[in-house]
């Protein structure tokens, strides 16, 4: 029986199944999925919910070779696609102009591409079929400033009936953008937003791509799937312009010099770990044993990483952790920093209540953590890392925020929408040649990969 609980296979959550674009086949709606390093068809189809034979439905190649790493399947969702009327399959642009609020000069919204719907904002009292993004805006009357005009593209599902919490927390990120280029408007510039909904499908991003639409714009910021940042990053690459990606954390950044990188890759992590580690005294490390196909990929750099450092750890197989027999590997003098073989929570939990009756036994315990974790409230001492380091008080940013939307924020770690704030400080820096700032949630220093793009080397080790 323990050998079984050491090769447990979780069904994704919806959440991570957000990560997966969506697409239609002969009306039926699917996932593409990028087949991973070291996994089989049997838990491709665990973590999609959906029987292997439904796979090589979709999928007729299988039958003849099998998976192979880094090609795209068709997953199916099991929900039917409607076959809308035809229409025009150019890009939809709203042209009106944006209500103005009260004060300028402020941000502009002026072009909208498939109308992300008002009511999502909730700002203004706007009309209830209107099709514009409420923002806040400048003025119509002629101006004589150097005009700046950036994109935003994200997955607002403004299609869809009913709105993920992804789509909501993509709308925080907007507000929060919006808000940056009002504190940055001046007597000599103004800046313009063009805002598009890139929904999860690569064609809308082609289409913007193919078009004329993007010429005038000088720097782009968003982007959630890969198969959509893939796109945008060649039309960057040939227009030489800047695309600062939120969200993506394995962008090959050596092919593409015009991509930012805002997400620290499992290398920057690991790297910033070994360092922390070396420093702590009196520490013991103790790294949970699973086979070498269920090891998470982050996990797998962090431990290449420390025996480079010469960090070395004790091996506690899975199964002697799950039985209560692992004192064995504890030292009872020093603190135990457990390293985990998953980055994702729900692969984990039920090994915490075991650490747990470790630490009553006496053994003091750390264990090696993930920033996404902190909403799980885990009792355990914890270190991980984060690229939001700092922590502080946002009373004036809120109060402007509750004056244009009307609403008050969420209250999540991180926060979306001071993200969207300090990305869009950051595209602006970038444009008038700053490669570093000090944003209200997070420190943003860009360094060169090779001769490619740029990364965030801002990384922060976190204990609590």
């Amino acid at each position: 029986m323990m050998l079984i609980l050491a090769s447990l296979v979780f069904p994704a959550t919806a959440e991570e199944l957000l990560n997966y674009p969506l697409d239609t086949v002969n009306g039926e709606e699917v996932y593409r999925y990028q087949v991973e390093k070291s996994i089989g068809l049997y838990r491709v189809g665990i973590n999609f919910n959906v029987s292997q034979s439904e796979i090589i439905r979709l999928n007729p190649q299988l039958r003849e070779r099998g998976l192979h790493y880094a090609e795209i399947l068709l997953i199916p969702t099991g929900r039917k696609v409607e076959p809308k009327a035809a229409v025009n399959d150019a890009p939809k642009v709203v042209n009106d102009a944006p209500k103005v609020l009260n004060e300028e000069p402020k941000a502009e919204v002026n072009e909208v591409a498939d109308s992300v719907q008002a009511d999502s904002v909730k700002a203004n009292s706007m009309e209830a079929d209107s099709v514009r993004i409420d923002s806040v805006a400048v003025d119509t009357i002629a101006d004589t400033r150097h005009v700046v005009e950036l994109a935003l593209m994200l997955p607002f599902e403004s299609q869809q009936t009913k709105r993920s919490g992804n789509a909501e927390r993509m709308m925080e990120f907007y507000q929060g953008a919006l808000l940056a280029l009002r504190d940055m408007q001046n007597d000599s510039t103004l800046y313009r937003l063009r805002v598009y909904d890139t929904e999860r499908s690569e064609r809308k991003v082609k289409e913007l791509c193919d078009s004329t639409i993007l010429d005038s714009v000088q720097g782009i910021l968003g982007l959630v799937y890969p198969i959509q940042i893939e796109r945008v990053a060649e039309w960057c690459e040939l227009h030489k312009v800047p695309l600062l990606l939120p969200f993506s954390d394995e962008m090959d950044l050596a092919h593409y010099s015009q991509v930012m990188q805002f997400n620290s890759t499992d290398t920057q992590e690991a790297d910033s770990l070994c360092t922390w580690f070396s420093k702590q005294e009196n520490c013991h490390f103790v790294a949970v044993e699973v086979r070498e196909s269920d090891l998470a990929s982050s996990i797998r750099t962090l431990r290449k990483q420390m025996k480079r450092n010469g960090l070395n750890y004790s091996a506690l197989p899975l199964r002697d952790l799950m039985n209560d027999s692992a004192f064995y590997a504890m030292d009872s003098l020093a603190e135990n920093i457990i390293i985990l073989h998953s980055d994702r929570y729900q692969h984990v939990r039920m090994l915490l209540p075991h650490l747990a009756k470790l630490q009553e036994a006496g053994f003091r315990i750390r264990i090696m953590s993930q920033y996404s974790w902190q909403k799980e409230h885990i009792a355990l001492p914890q270190v991980y890392t984060s690229m939001f380091a700092i922590e502080g008080e946002h009373e004036v940013y809120d109060a402007v925020w509750a004056e244009f939307f009307k609403n008050e924020h969420v209250s999540e770690s991180p926060r979306y929408d001071i993200l969207g704030y300090d990305l869009m400080k950051a595209l602006v820096g970038w444009l008038h040649g700053e490669k570093e700032i000090s944003g209200m949630q997070s420190h943003i220093r860009w360094s060169q990969v090779g001769n490619g793009g740029f990364q965030n080397e801002c990384v922060k080790v976190i204990e609590n």
